[in-house]
């Protein structure tokens, strides 16, 4: 064997090591989340599909994404069980976006889109890893006094959202721990859908 081989097998061994580190990370973590609040978050959406209302999710950054995620999980979890289910992400409307920031800010992409959209008895979704996004904030804020429900998922110390929200699935991390957070958050997306898929039928 050559040195730069023994060099290169040594660099192996070590990410190997990190990786591993990285996923028990993320596994001591999912330990740690209140499974009665990821259940009675899964609750709340059964019931706003069988009332008929909205559901609005929303996110910034790598949020966004989970954002749009669950809402394709929701959307097929209801299909396998023979039902639909209104589900909308407002961070996918990149016009959309990027206009309500240009033209009235930033904070307010979120809430004047609800204020469009929104109907008492919607529910209102926030992602966010640190819960203190202020157009998350302003959104859940304007839904409440709009008569609509409220629910977050967040991580760090929760931040605004986790008080604010009337419910709150924590995954509690280290502050700026954003990659086993949004890894979290994801997963508590594919439990609640299997869990709905089963609820449903």
């Amino acid at each position: 064997m050559t040195g730069e081989q023994s060099e290169k097998e040594a660099a192996t061994v070590e990410s190997a090591a990190q990786l591993t580190e990285y996923f028990e990370r993320v596994a001591s973590l999912l330990r740690d989340v209140d499974v009665g609040r990821v259940a009675a978050l899964a609750e709340l959406l059964r019931d706003t599909l069988d009332t008929g209302a909205q559901v609005f999710f929303i996110g910034n950054g790598g949020s966004a994404a989970t954002a749009t995620h669950y809402v394709n999980d929701l959307v097929m979890a209801a299909a396998r069980a023979g039902r639909s289910i209104r589900v909308v992400s407002l961070s996918d409307n990149a016009s959309v976006i990027t206009g309500i920031g240009n033209d009235f800010g930033f904070n307010e992409v979120f809430e004047l889109q609800l204020r469009t959209m929104g109907q008492p008895g919607d529910l209102v979704v926030a992602i966010s890893a640190s819960g203190n996004s202020p157009n998350l904030v302003a959104a859940l804020e304007y839904a409440q006094s709009a008569g609509m429900r409220t629910a977050a998922v967040v991580s760090f110390d929760g931040g605004a959202l986790r008080s604010l929200a009337q419910t709150a699935v924590h995954v509690p991390t280290e502050a700026g721990e954003y990659g086993p957070a949004e890894d979290a958050h994801m997963v508590i997306n594919h439990a609640i859908a299997s869990l709905l898929s089963q609820l449903l039928t």
